[in-house]
């Protein structure tokens, strides 16, 4: 397999350019311009100034207790036409609505402002809308409308059937970021009596999950409409001290915790304004170090998201409409290039030469991102081998039922890691036995080594490279109950192993053992032809000395590992036999993976076993909720910007070493149960449990799937992906959170008076949500793996627990909320 440094993949950028004042419409010359520049996208609004100030007069005007009706679009409200040029642009709902407003008229008109643009645009033929960002903050009220705007958005998403809808959120909450549409807004104009203006001694505080708190209520109210996404925006303005460099700045802006959170949703638009990017010495504006490493992450997600870049300057050309525009590829002049990516640190210290130099690029901003597109990281080997199997549900096998197609076992193979770590670990077994002067149980001091599930072959190639290797004689078992399989052992041992391996086609379970034909001596018992078995020759069973098998699940021992070996390990040599691997422990952690709860959920309908099944999967958009402390911080010239690591804990283990005969009768010895508790420390949400496994081979060899240990013990491997114990929540049928519609000051204009909404009746239905957790909360996750002879599966729950402050001090445990059991039984491994 060719090395990460060779890989040929460039990603894609899909760039587009957003003007938050733009001048003149997006006309086909407008966007043909855009494509001469390299952009491959523009922001358009659906509405005009016209109707802005139509808007803002109404309300003016208004008498206090009217009901305000804004009335329909005229030929002067928009520029926006249905034509070809519509895929190519990004429409803008108007920011200057506030649906978040705890004035009442405020929020009626903005619905209905929305309502109208929403329509129309979905008449238009748009398919993209980026909705203004949801104001937190009126006077002392914090956060008290966010409900009323994900009402908004549950009823545009039924107004417009084709249209997605792209929530533009800060990445933090600050408090004090300056709005840029303030005084031109219907904000600005909330009436007193409903927003408390008064003065307060307490500053605000920023909270780094404030916004994501919001998105949070916003989507669940939506029920994850997989039409919802996320337009994160990256240049938040925020209110530093002159002595704080721009590193600083950003790494404020940009903290780990919140990137970690952020990636685990659904992103599609990553905003970028000139307030991002820094002069390099060039006077070149480039992204911080933060910047880069968090646009890095971002594009390495399976639907990578598209970046706009808002308010860095006008389309070249556009005004005088030349026959030209320069196109931004990413080839810079030398001057430019070698200082394209100082830190801003350096930047900062050095002079601003060259600012007018004609090498300056007429859309510098745009010339940088495609030269970083150019520039990323090669993809490690398991991006590369996993490509198109991120957050992709996979039912795990079920080896002992069903017999695997070539295809499959052609993928295993695959894994370059996974079968030399079993080389290794044979060959250091074999060396051992021969240095300690064990007693071997094959003919003439022969090792025996049985290979079981040997499938196409690859361990019993790597058993006979082992032995060569260390000049140590075996004699080769191979057991296989794939017919299919079978064949391709047969010719394996004809063509490339020299007929060395005793093919078997049996059930591991049901076979007695290595059975040989009665062996004659000679004299001076030199061993003869074999011949039949005779009463005064009979054949005979001798021990395995080491037992070989691939049996490991995603979780060890979800594939029935330790029920297979169960009837293989008192064939052992009952002094010195081994088992590779010798034990394995199963890891838990909880994690927030919101597109998962969404794949999943909407496969519930059509199959019911899917919340109870523990899926295979290679996660990678995903948040760890509980995890470590952060590290000491470095000098900034050093920082970087490291995902916190993860709590991931030990839940049970299976040994395997030989064992009395026969083996026991049950399986009651292969159930365990575990209870594990997790400090979370930010609040989230639980959508379920991420499972891991370690493995010791032999002493010194280890396979992991752990994220914590991988990269020690087995970098690169990539024959397993990480279960996925989805999680379930059930409520009791309750209110309604939203009054009913004529109880609102005044009617929907998209819904008839009285008439209850898609979003009413789903929140008066059951709810099966994922678990909510508060900031400093405890979860523990108990888990049991269950039995009835027949088949295995698994049963898990979990808890959330905090704390109540008591009258007089101290603090009390309660629960706040509790999963429903989740229950592999309709999906267990058959035994």
């Amino acid at each position: 397999m060719d090395s990460p440094e060779h890989d040929d993949y460039v990603p894609t950028f899909y760039i587009g350019q957003h003007e938050s004042k733009r001048s003149r419409p997006v006309t086909d010359d407008v966007v043909r311009r855009a494509h001469e520049c390299n952009y491959d996208m523009l922001t358009a609004p659906i509405t005009t100034s016209s109707f802005h100030e139509r808007v803002l007069a109404l309300f003016d005007n208004l008498d206090p207790d009217s009901a305000p009706t804004v009335s329909a679009l005229t030929m002067d409200d928009t520029d926006l036409m249905p034509d070809e040029m519509t895929s190519h642009l990004l429409a803008m709902v108007s920011p200057w609505i506030d649906l978040c407003s705890p004035d009442p008229v405020i929020y009626n008109i903005s619905r209905q402002v929305l309502h109208l643009e929403i329509a129309y645009a979905a008449f238009c033929g748009v398919t993209n809308v980026i909705l203004p960002r949801p104001k937190l903050h009126h006077g002392d009220l914090d956060g008290e409308g966010v409900v009323q705007y994900a009402y908004s958005v549950q009823e545009i998403l039924n107004i417009g059937m084709f249209v997605q809808v792209h929530i533009r959120l800060h990445m933090i909450d600050d408090p004090e970021a300056v709005d840029e549409n303030m005084g031109d807004d219907l904000a600005s104009r909330a009436r007193l009596k409903y927003v408390d203006l008064s003065p307060s001694d307490a500053k605000p505080k920023v909270d780094v999950f404030g916004t994501w708190d919001a998105w949070n209520i916003i989507r669940s109210t939506c029920n994850y409409n997989p039409r919802l996404f996320v337009a994160l925006d990256l240049c938040q303005p925020l209110l530093t001290s002159s002595n704080q460099s721009a590193l600083e700045v950003h790494q404020a802006l940009l903290p780990s915790r919140s990137q970690s959170r952020w990636h685990c949703e659904p992103l599609r638009v990553l905003i970028y304004s000139i307030t991002a990017f820094v002069p390099n010495q060039t006077g070149y504006p480039v992204l911080s170090r933060v910047h880069r490493d968090l646009l890095t992450k971002y594009m390495r997600l399976r639907n990578p998201p598209w970046i706009l870049l808002s308010d860095v300057g006008p389309i070249p050309g556009i005004e005088r409409l030349e026959p030209f525009a320069p196109m931004a590829d990413g080839d810079l002049p030398p001057v430019i290039t070698a200082d394209v990516f100082p830190l801003p640190s350096e930047a900062a210290k050095q002079p601003q030469k060259h600012k007018s130099s004609k090498n300056q690029h007429p859309t510098p901003h745009l010339d940088y991102l495609r030269q970083l597109q150019k520039r990323q990281p090669p993809r490690t080997v398991l991006e590369r081998y996993g490509a198109g199997f991120q957050d992709y549900l996979q039912t795990p096998l079920q080896p002992l039922t069903d017999n695997l197609e070539s295809i499959t076992y052609e993928v295993f193979e695959k894994c370059p890691v996974k079968y030399e770590w079993y080389e290794r670990a044979i060959a250091r077994a074999l060396r051992d036995w021969e240095e300690e002067g064990k007693a071997a149980s094959g003919p003439n001091g022969r090792v025996v080594i049985a290979v079981v599930g040997a499938g196409r072959g690859p361990l019993v190639t790597r058993a006979l490279r082992a032995s060569e290797t260390e000049g140590v004689d075996i004699e080769l078992w191979a057991l296989e109950k794939n017919p299919n399989a079978c064949v391709i052992l047969e010719r394996h041992n004809q063509t490339q192993w020299q007929n060395r391996v005793n093919i078997v086609r049996s059930d591991m379970r049901s076979w007695q053992g290595p059975f040989r034909e009665a062996i004659r001596t000679g004299p001076d018992n030199e061993e003869l032809m074999p011949g039949p078995p005779t009463s005064q020759l009979p054949g005979m069973i001798t021990p395995i000395d080491i037992l070989v098998s691939e049996l490991l699940g995603s979780f060890a021992d979800n594939e029935l590992s330790p029920e297979c070996l169960d009837g293989m390990l008192p064939k052992l040599n009952p002094s010195y036999g081994l088992s590779i691997p010798c034990n394995y422990t199963a890891f838990l952690t909880p994690i927030s993976a919101p597109k998962l709860h969404a794949d999943i959920s909407s496969r519930a309908p059509k199959d019911p076993a899917a919340p109870d099944t523990p899926w295979v999967v290679m996660l990678q958009a995903i948040d760890y909720l509980s995890t470590t402390t952060n590290p000491q911080p470095q000098p900034p010239s050093r920082s970087t910007a490291e995902d916190p690591k993860p709590n991931i804990l030990p839940v049970w283990s299976f040994i395997h070493e030989p064992a009395p005969s026969p083996a026991p009768s049950t399986n009651s010895h292969n159930t365990r149960q575990a209870r594990l508790p997790f400090r979370i420390r930010d609040r989230g949400v639980c959508h379920g449990l991420a499972g891991y496994f370690e493995a010791t081979l032999y002493p010194g060899v280890e396979l992991s799937t752990n994220p914590l240990t991988m990269g020690d013990k087995s970098a690169d491997m990539m024959s397993w992906f990480p279960i996925f114990f989805p999680l379930k929540v059930n409520f009791p049928p309750s209110p309604s959170p939203f009054p009913p519609l004529t109880a609102f000051p005044f009617p929907s204009p998209a819904l008839k008076p009285g008439a209850e909404s898609a979003n009413e009746r789903n929140w008066k239905r059951d709810k099966k949500t994922p678990l909510y957790l508060p900031d400093n909360s405890e979860v523990t996750a108990t888990i049991r793996r269950c039995t009835d002879e027949r088949k295995v599966w698994y049963e898990w729950v979990v808890e959330s627990w905090g704390w109540n402050l008591l009258i007089g001090g101290g603090k009390k445990r309660v629960r706040l909320g509790v999963s429903e059991v989740g229950c592999s039984k309709g999906v267990g491994c058959m035994m």
